[in-house]
């Protein structure tokens, strides 16, 4: 595993994380010993970063079971308080967080995401107390665009961002690395494999059940999916021809810019986990980069 510094003085973290919102049933139902499985075998194989929610469904209960026996000392636990965020609902927040995933510290403690309806100004303020407290060592945001982040840094310093990044969606390459660059912030890059479509697995007959949410996402649908599928098929080839597997690629894709400290990719059982590992030291030669474009100028725009 490599590892790169979270943010200005910030800790070194792998430069792929787990990510917890399959395991909690977001993307179709898993079962409890199988969830506890797939944490246990990503720490077990590098990847120690944790990534959880409040909002994250039964993720969190999950990852305190699994950190039994050893397992906590040994991984670097990120969880988010999500959709409220008043002084009093970021509190309630992290002690449920820290009561579910039975620990009395989290490493890092993040705002999931910016609503307008509470002041920044009380969220960060709250936010740098639970740090002071002990009760997070570091704090971080998740989905702030560069404007949102300035305001919260007027307040408190924070270590992370943690928005959407993966070869079909790019929007933060125009402000919003260059801000955390400026910053020295930390990028989380969650959805590396755009929820599973740069998984290589799916076929334009795929459905999928109604406690999958990507059920009623557009792009998993009708003749969007099947376009986003062609693109995938010829990126796979990019893959094949450089001996990777296609989640290998798309993981390594990101890894290309040092700004991207950490990959969060999810999993649904340990045979997943065992694929992202091979993603860790691969590079692209520019011809490679080219090509990778010229197949992503297929996707479709939506």
């Amino acid at each position: 595993m490599d590892y790169r510094q979270l943010g200005k003085n910030g800790p070194e973290i792998p430069v792929i994380g787990l990510g917890a919102w399959p395991i909690g049933g977001g993307m179709g139902r898993v079962d409890e010993d199988n969830a506890i499985r797939t944490v246990q075998a990503s720490i077990d194989q590098g990847i120690t970063l944790i990534d959880t929610a409040q909002y994250y469904r039964t993720s969190e209960a999950l990852i305190g079971k699994a950190l039994r026996g050893g397992y906590r000392e040994r991984c670097f636990i990120a969880t988010k308080v999500s959709g409220k965020y008043s002084r009093a609902d970021i509190r309630a927040a992290i002690e449920n967080s820290l009561k579910m995933l039975d620990v009395e510290t989290v490493d890092l403690y993040q705002i999931h995401s910016w609503r307008s309806e509470y002041p920044i100004e009380d969220s960060m303020d709250e936010m740098a107390k639970l740090q002071q407290e002990g009760k997070a060592r570091f704090l971080g945001v998740s989905n702030f665009n560069a404007a949102q982040m300035r305001e919260a840094l007027q307040i408190a310093r924070f270590h992370s961002n943690q928005p959407r990044y993966n070869l079909f969606d790019r929007e933060i390459e125009a402000e919003d690395i260059p801000f955390c660059e400026q910053e020295g912030i930390g990028i989380l890059a969650h959805s590396p494999l755009a929820k599973g479509l740069l998984g290589g697995r799916y076929t334009p007959q795929t459905t999928f059940p109604p406690d999958d949410e990507r059920s009623s996402f557009p792009r998993f649908q009708g003749e969007t999916f099947a376009r986003y599928l062609a693109v995938v098929e010829q990126l796979k080839q990019v893959a094949a021809d450089k001996g990777i597997s296609i989640v290998q690629l798309a993981i390594a894709w990101q890894l290309r810019l040092p700004a991207i400290t950490c990959v969060l990719v999810g999993a649904k059982n340990p045979q997943q986990v065992a694929d992202y590992t091979g993603a860790v030291g691969v590079t692209f030669t520019p011809e490679e980069l080219a090509r990778i474009e010229t197949i992503l100028k297929d996707k479709p725009a939506v």
